[in-house]
């Protein structure tokens, strides 16, 4: 942090200009020398974390986007930290008294006033009920909603302003990702939408008898103020202590991954951000917390992504092709057989590939970059997928290096394939097909018939689009521009020529004006026209 300046803690009652902000964010860039050293992916990361919240979580919307940014930035940007200085305890105090509108120890036995952990957005007690029952709180920071708003007006404005983002060819729109950001962080900052988020994740993990999470004390949970049963397990990767209290850490590593991968393929319902510190162990289970951001992925991209493996195992570019545009939204015009292209590239790359040796997180990255490649955006999603294989992928990697994820997707995989074929469903499917397909082939005689007829009438029209043929047209189209050019120089030289045989008026040096100018203009435009001739060249 610089001195003298606190991004994080914010007075109570102090209102919080866009000119003070705006003094703070330039002090975090001149401490960085952004304009006189090179930025590298760390240096950025740095900076972010220290220009406060608002840039913390836009480098994190940004590490979920691969198509936007280059692998070594988003990478990077996922290492983003969200740690904040402890408030003081009379604030967190003070903010409790006014959600619940009541003292504090009317409410709470008691409350630790050491923090448990300290983030940008919230702050995190260890508490007791009046039953007896050990609970955590989550406090929302006061004036953080007002401070993320004005960073979001003054990053808005800024895009207004510079236009750099609008004649970028990126099919990104910043303004888009300024609005995804704020909505995601709204949520965040809604805690009642948390708590929405963890009964639904415990409702879908009802049945796995190795995992859970913590149950909300709805009674208790307001927008601002999140309560849930206190965990006093250990953290994953805490390996020598789970050790010393029993446990069989390669065991605990195969039910992890085969829970995520049981809520990416199964529930389309996953949590965005598996890194240890939200993952923990009690009692024999593994306890997910921080369920804040959770990823979704519909049954449409599951099939998909589903799909988009089995084509690689089986090098069918057709499928691969066919999962990759079901994944994207096309924005523009498409090049199918330049995709096609680079998706035969993207299978030869992984010509040896089986399930025991495939990276799902590499694989998913690849199908990204194709995407961007060709200006289909994605999902957010299937970005939050993409982010989450890599995480629980090194989190198994550093806690139990003997499992790979890579088998538990391809066990689940295989299973998933049994459970849902059958040959009577697979035998009346290619019946009904056929039958579709008989019905018509009956009306071809008569379309065929209506085409000749259309075509001697005159009312046939073809739309004719050669593919490749952009370049030669786009080259056709500046040759014309010279040649107009050139035109117009030529006559204006000429132009201004007569001119000035003449006794026309206003004069200057006994030459008419009119043909000075004409001169002037002739040259202007031939010294442009030269220019860009060797820019060319």
């Amino acid at each position: 942090m610089i001195e003298g300046v606190n991004l994080i803690k914010f007075p109570k009652q102090t209102k919080y200009s866009s000119s003070r902000r705006l003094r703070e964010m330039v002090l975090v860039l001149r401490k960085h020398n952004v304009l006189t050293s090179d930025m590298t992916p760390e240096k950025l990361r740095l900076i972010l974390e220290d220009l406060g919240p608002t840039f913390v979580k836009l480098g994190q919307i940004l590490s979920l986007k691969p198509e936007f940014l280059p692998a070594d930035y988003a990478i990077e940007l996922t290492k983003l930290q969200t740690q904040a200085k402890p408030l003081d305890f009379s604030i967190i105090k003070d903010c409790l008294e006014k959600e619940y509108n009541k003292k504090i120890e009317d409410v709470f036995l008691d409350i630790d006033d050491h923090a448990l952990g300290s983030a940008s957005i919230a702050q995190v007690h260890k508490a007791t009920l009046k039953t007896g029952e050990k609970i955590v709180i989550k406090v929302q920071r006061p004036g953080i909603y007002e401070v993320m708003a004005k960073d979001i007006v003054l990053l808005k404005r800024a895009v207004s302003i510079l236009q750099v983002f609008k004649t970028s060819s990126s099919i990104l729109d910043f303004n888009a990702i300024l609005d995804e950001m704020w909505n995601i962080t709204k949520q965040e900052m809604d805690f009642m939408m948390e708590a929405e988020h963890i009964d639904e994740f415990k409702r879908l993990n009802s049945e796995d008898i190795f995992v859970d999470c913590p149950t909300v004390k709805h009674e208790l949970t307001t927008a601002r103020v999140l309560v849930m049963e206190y965990i006093d397990g250990h953290r994953i990767d805490e390996i020598s202590k789970l050790k010393a209290q029993g446990y069989n850490v390669e065991e605990l590593g195969i039910h992890l991954g085969k829970n995520y991968v049981k809520q990416i393929i199964e529930d389309g319902y996953f949590h965005a951000d598996p890194h240890p510190g939200n993952i923990w162990i009690k009692n024999g289970k593994i306890i997910w917390l921080d369920l804040g951001m959770m990823g979704r992925l519909s049954s449409k991209e599951r099939d998909a992504l589903k799909k988009a493996v089995y084509a690689l195992v089986q090098h069918d570019t057709y499928e691969m092709k066919n999962s990759i545009l079901t994944l994207g939204t096309v924005q523009g015009k498409l090049n199918h057989i330049q995709l096609y292209e680079d998706i035969d590239n993207l299978m030869n790359r992984y010509s040896n590939a089986n399930f025991q040796t495939l990276k799902l997180s590499e694989l998913a990255h690849d199908i990204i970059t194709v995407a961007r490649r060709h200006k289909l955006s994605i999902n957010p999603g299937l970005s939050m997928f993409a982010r989450g294989v890599v995480t629980i992928e090194s989190v198994l990697k550093i806690c139990c290096p003997n499992v790979n994820f890579i088998d538990i997707f391809a066990s689940y995989m295989r299973a998933d394939f049994k459970r849902n074929f059958s040959w009577k469903e697979e035998f009346t499917k290619f019946k009904r097909d056929s039958y579709l397909m008989l019905q018509k082939s009956m009306h071809i005689p008569e379309q065929l018939s209506d085409i000749l007829k259309m075509t001697m009438s005159g009312q046939t029209k073809v739309n004719l689009d050669l593919t490749g043929s952009e370049e030669p047209l786009r080259r056709l189209d500046k040759m014309i521009n010279k040649l107009i050019i050139g035109i117009i120089c030529s006559a204006l030289l000429l132009g201004s020529s007569i001119i000035c045989t003449t006794n026309m008026t206003p004069q200057i040096m006994e030459i008419p004006i009119l043909g000075v100018l004409g001169y002037l203009v002739a040259v202007f435009l031939s010294i442009r026209l030269m220019i860009n001739i060797f820019k060319e060249k």
